[in-house]
């Protein structure tokens, strides 16, 4: 499996694109610049199988309808975000002026627990991590070494928790109890910012320490 991190939309979210050999792939948190995203699929003639989102902020779901539509694929979400997609006072769109108010059509498929996943030859781990919105997950793909952890941790930094249904405390746990638990060489695949690693945030995430 190999993924590719590609900034979008109007605060350059990080997109991710996770493929198999076979061209299958998926699309993790397509958060704007749908035209630029497609052309990117189609020009390496990948085969999207799903959409995942680690939450539904306006900046992870922008492009969300876009390329549903085109590829006919369905879109992965928490449960607890279910309302949330086309809701400008739940995703965020409506705090921030100059953005575009989002409303997205609802998810195809909810997720209500953790555990294992599997979408055609993607297998992986969900494990839910809120604190930054209630919905929040992370995805952790063990023989890879990764884990795409959408707004909860960053390299040096911590998601924001002073939108709807943040929580610190809450956040500071899920990192702690989810994250941290993972194989210190696993590479963070933020939703924003450049990757790290579970070591890096251990030893030097400010926020991370004296929890």
């Amino acid at each position: 499996m190999k993924w590719q991190q590609i900034p979008l939309g109007s605060i350059q979210t990080n997109c991710y694109i996770v493929e198999n050999p076979d061209r299958s792939c998926l699309i993790i948190d397509p958060g704007g610049d749908g035209k630029k995203l497609m052309n990117l699929l189609n020009q390496r003639g990948l085969k999207p199988l799903a959409i995942l989102l680690t939450h539904a902020h306006f900046d992870h779901i922008g492009a969300v309808d876009e390329v549903r539509d085109t590829f006919k694929v369905p879109v992965y979400l928490h449960k607890q975000e279910e309302k949330w997609l086309g809701d400008p006072a739940l995703n965020g769109s409506q705090f921030f002026p100059l953005i575009e108010t989002v409303r997205i059509k609802p998810a195809e498929q909810l997720i209500n627990q953790e555990g294992t996943m599997k979408i055609g030859e993607f297998e992986f781990e969900v494990y839910h991590t809120p604190g930054h919105s209630p919905g929040s997950v992370s995805f952790y793909f063990a023989k890879e070494g990764v884990v795409i952890s959408g707004d909860a941790l960053f390299q040096g930094s911590i998601g924001r928790t002073d939108l709807p249904g943040g929580n610190q405390t809450q956040l500071l746990k899920s990192i702690h109890e989810k994250l941290l638990t993972l194989p210190e060489e696993t590479y963070v695949l933020s939703g924003h910012g450049p990757v790290t690693t579970i070591a890096d945030e251990m030893d030097s995430n400010p926020f991370l320490n004296g929890f």
